[in-house]
């Protein structure tokens, strides 16, 4: 089964929704914790990306922007930028849109990262080579969510066809294309039941569908439990969350032979 939380975290760091939604002329905020033992420093920034078909999100530099992605940009106000927490202390990034005058109804979209920033270390005896050029690696975590503008009308239109199993890299998967037409994003939860069963066969939270996508292909990796459970007649319901009003984006009815 594959589930969400509405909290996001990386290495010590956790952060607060996972995404946001402005449509008004009010701010938010996101809380940053810090669950670590040690104080950390984090960089805030705000990236473009784009989905592709498969549901992953690709970088886009500013210079490659289309026109909705670069007024994106341009209309978040967010501080502060940088962050330095004590463990088990949060702190709140202020952030709000100002859209154009002339700007035109749609939704607009940006994804704002939380990167570490590595502590100054100490360079010992034991970390410098006799001979040669000593390399030392440092990952650097982060988080990233998306913020999201609807500015005027906007409203999506959603289908699910296609659904089978295939056989995946690593086993049988759940396979179907979600189709999207309209200015907005679609996101929620796909939930798979069989008539009779109070517990669903599959249950993913947090799948979205942006703009920039007519059509997503959706793959689940199932469980040999899982995929003994599809057969029959089966149906597949994509909905908001609850707390967005849970209601019924696209359903449909298959008969798994």
């Amino acid at each position: 089964m594959a589930l969400a939380t509405p909290v996001a975290a990386q290495g010590d760091l956790l952060v607060a929704p996972t995404r946001i939604i402005l449509d008004g002329s009010r701010g938010t905020e996101v809380i940053l914790s810090n669950i670590g033992s040690e104080e950390a420093t984090y960089r805030i920034g705000l990236e473009l990306r784009r989905m592709l078909e498969n549901g992953r999100l690709v970088p886009v530099e500013a210079a490659d922007a289309n026109a909705a992605e670069t007024a994106a940009l341009d209309m978040i106000r967010y501080a502060p930028r940088r962050i330095t927490l004590p463990p088990g202390q949060p702190q709140a990034v202020r952030l709000a849109a100002r859209p154009g005058a002339d700007l035109e109804d749609g939704e607009y979209r940006v994804h704002m990262s939380f990167k570490a920033i590595p502590r100054p270390r100490a360079v010992t005896a034991t970390d410098t080579p006799a001979e040669g050029v000593s390399i030392q690696l440092i990952p650097i975590y982060g988080v990233t969510i998306p913020i999201i503008v609807r500015h005027g009308r906007v409203e999506a239109q959603v289908a699910i066809s296609q659904p089978s199993i295939v056989q995946g890299e690593d086993g049988p998967e759940l396979a179907m294309t979600i189709s999207r037409a309209g200015a907005s994003s679609t996101y929620g939860t796909l939930k798979v039941t069989k008539p009779g069963v109070e517990e669903p066969i599959v249950l993913l939270r947090g799948l979205a569908v942006y703009p920039e996508l007519s059509e997503r292909q959706v793959r689940v990796l199932l469980t040999p439990e899982q995929a003994a459970s599809f057969t029959g007649q089966i149906r597949i319901e994509y909905r908001e969350d609850p707390e967005a009003g849970g209601a019924l984006l696209a359903a449909v009815d298959s008969f798994v032979g």
